[in-house]
């Protein structure tokens, strides 16, 4: 039994990394930018040292030729002091030139990276991952992450620098003036090491709340057509709303910790700069500074406010990343059980004999207390043979079937193809060999002819276009789905996202045909009719028996007429295959059998029934099917 229990995503790590050992997990996908980056560093260094020495032009510009009143030495400092700043000028645009670009190309990679990581990791992963939270971290943080290497950690690197050579500087125009500006400062050290602790679990907070959001949004509109039938557009609203406000109520919790810091940040320098001019009017009166000094102290503590001012803003932003590297890596540094083995086994000669030897399986989740689902399975199904799996809801047909393809693992036993482990087989090959056909048909934003042939890689070489029609036209022949052609573009057309622009059958039948294009030695259907009307289905069944005729085919089975596609069926009950034969066996000597084959009669005529007339007869209890199974039976054998 599975857990339903399993929270929308999974809770942040307890114990997390310090921010720079977190920010360098990075450091490989920033490694082949790093020289830009780093130049990009230094072109914004050398603009805030240019910075810092205009007060020096300055300093001997006042005790110079102002005191002195020589305008014949004015001219040269106005000019040098032009230079300087065009310098500093070109300095700014170089850095924006060296970071841009690969601050993008990084962001790409780990975009890059994280999509294959999406892809390698098995089914029981994003069981647990809500589509809304891997959407944001894909998106969002690597958003974050690219501007903080572009822009972030280049200025805060930068501008700490720069405050270090310019206290010295203003140790060297006067240490009792900088001594007052250096003790000023220490306030902020210490509300910096208090807003990290509180910052970096709100910004954390927030993160993850717009993950959630993004999924309410995914859902909502994914299940549009849901909503609107049971007129339930303002109960998902008003859940959104609430969502939205809790986001809301973060992202101020978030404002008001970083309006603390910007409060300290404003605060300090100018209580320094207070202080500061009392004490240099009275150094100054008392000869111990000159003008010219006391106006470049001023000058050079007035080119440090920014990047005092700035580390406010940087700090959160670093901060930010911090937790959107750790939202990464929780997805990057999740353990794939589903893996290829080191030394890969081959089939040699395939003819698709499908063998369950002693199956056990039960979810990652489910409690200790419950049984297996799959509790010992042992089955048989022979090359070129049609099994049908039959069993009550629950009986674990469908999670048999994704056995077979690794969808997951089996925690007990063996799936072996042609006498091999499954799992001694890598999974690309293993998936050439074995193709299937799910009821829940997903396909793709893209053109019938890419969704139908998506098995078949090798067909899309422009060489191989005779051979690709000629498949794709089979397969959809198979299907009964020539709709396609009456589509506005035919085959070129592109069906929309997840197909829904399509009606249930006609996605079924795409993936149905989907399925016959692979043309693998073993083909699993997950009751790929169930949307089907009964002439369309008949059609695709008698073309399915074509197809079946010389190709291992698995049949999960929930209306009696898949089962007719059956050489031989199997009975599931409570995780065991109890029993296995022919159709018109079964029916003759088991029970239970009956009890499955009646049931599934009485819901295909209620099905059947409603789709006629838009009413839905009441369905007798499950006794009744029994005894009229029962009856059927023995009136059979009479």
């Amino acid at each position: 039994m599975r857990s339903t229990t399993s929270p929308d995503r999974p809770r942040p790590r307890e114990h997390r990394a310090g921010t720079v050992a977190t920010l360098a997990k990075i450091y490989p996908f920033v490694k082949p930018a790093l020289g830009r980056l780093i130049l990009g560093a230094v072109a914004a260094l050398l603009a805030g040292l240019v910075s810092l020495a205009i007060p020096v032009i300055l300093q001997n510009l006042v005790d110079g030729p102002l005191r002195s009143r020589d305008g014949a030495q004015i001219w040269p400092a106005v000019i040098l002091v032009l230079l300087l700043g065009a310098g500093e000028a070109v300095f700014i645009a170089l850095r924006r030139w060296f970071v841009l670009t690969p601050g993008t190309h990084v962001e790409a990679s780990m975009r890059n990276a994280f999509y294959a990581k999406l892809q390698d990791l098995p089914v029981a992963f994003h069981d647990r991952w809500a589509s809304g939270q891997l959407l944001s971290r894909a998106m969002s943080d690597l958003g974050l992450i690219r501007r903080w290497l572009s822009f972030g950690i280049v200025l805060l690197v930068v501008n700490v620098i720069t405050i270090v050579v310019g206290f010295v500087v203003l140790f060297f125009w006067s240490w009792q003036l900088g001594l007052l500006f250096l003790i000023c400062s220490i306030p902020l050290w210490i509300y910096g090491y208090v807003f990290e602790q509180k910052y970096s679990v709100v910004a954390r907070r927030s993160q993850d709340q717009q993950g959630d959001l993004a999924t309410a949004v995914e859902e909502s509109v994914h299940g549009i057509r849901v909503l609107k039938a049971f007129g339930r557009g303002r109960h998902s609203l008003e859940k959104f709303a609430r969502q939205a406000e809790e986001l809301r109520g973060t992202e101020i919790e978030k404002a008001q910790a970083i309006a603390g810091i910007w409060l300290w940040l404003l605060l300090v320098p100018d209580v320094a700069f207070a202080l500061s001019l009392l004490g240099g009017v009275l150094l100054a009166a008392n000869d111990v500074l000159t003008v010219g000094q006391l106006f470049a102290f001023f000058a050079t503590a007035t080119v440090l406010r920014f990047p005092i001012e700035s580390i406010g803003f940087l700090l959160s932003m670093t901060f930010d990343t911090r937790t959107a590297v750790d939202r990464l890596y929780e997805v990057l540094d999740s353990e794939n059980a589903i893996t290829d083995p080191a030394e890969p086994a081959t089939v040699q000669d395939a003819k698709g004999r499908l063998v369950f030897d002693d199956v056990h399986f039960r979810y990652q989740d489910s409690p200790q207390q419950f049984p297996d689902l799959l509790n010992g399975i042992q089955l048989e199904v022979r090359p070129g043979e049609t099994m049908a799996l039959v069993g009550l809801t629950g009986s674990g047909k469908t999670t048999l079937t994704a056995l077979t393809t690794r969808l997951y693992d089996v925690t007990g036993g063996a799936v072996r193809l042609d006498g091999v482990d499954v799992r001694d087989l890598t999974r690309e090959d293993l998936r050439r060999h074995i193709a299937m056909a799910f009821e829940d048909a997903t396909l793709f934003s893209a053109s019938v002819r890419e969704n139908v042939l998506l098995g078949r890689p090798e067909l899309a070489d422009p060489s191989q276009a005779v051979e690709a029609e000629r498949v794709m036209r089979e397969a959809l022949d198979v299907a009964q789905a020539s709709f396609v052609d009456e589509l506005p573009e035919g085959v070129d057309t592109k069906v929309g996202e997840e197909g829904l622009s399509l009606s249930g059958g006609q996605r079924q039948r795409l993936a149905l045909a989907r399925a016959v294009a692979a043309r693998p030695e073993v083909l699993v259907l997950d009751d790929p009719l169930s949307a089907l009307d009964v002439d369309t289905e008949a059609r695709v069944e008698a073309g399915l028996r074509r197809v079946l005729s010389d190709t291992t085919a698995l049949i999960v089975a929930h209306r009696p007429s898949t089962v007719t596609l059956a050489d031989r069926v199997a009975l599931l009950e409570n995780g065991r295959v109890t029993d296995v034969g022919e159709h018109s066996e079964l029916l003759a000597r088991n029970e239970h059998y009956r009890f499955v084959i009646s049931s599934l009669d009485e819901e295909e005529e209620a099905r059947q029934k409603h789709t006629q007339t838009g009413t839905l007869d009441i369905i007798p209890d499950e006794g009744s099917f029994e005894r009229d199974a029962v009856a059927a039976a023995e009136e059979g054998r009479e």
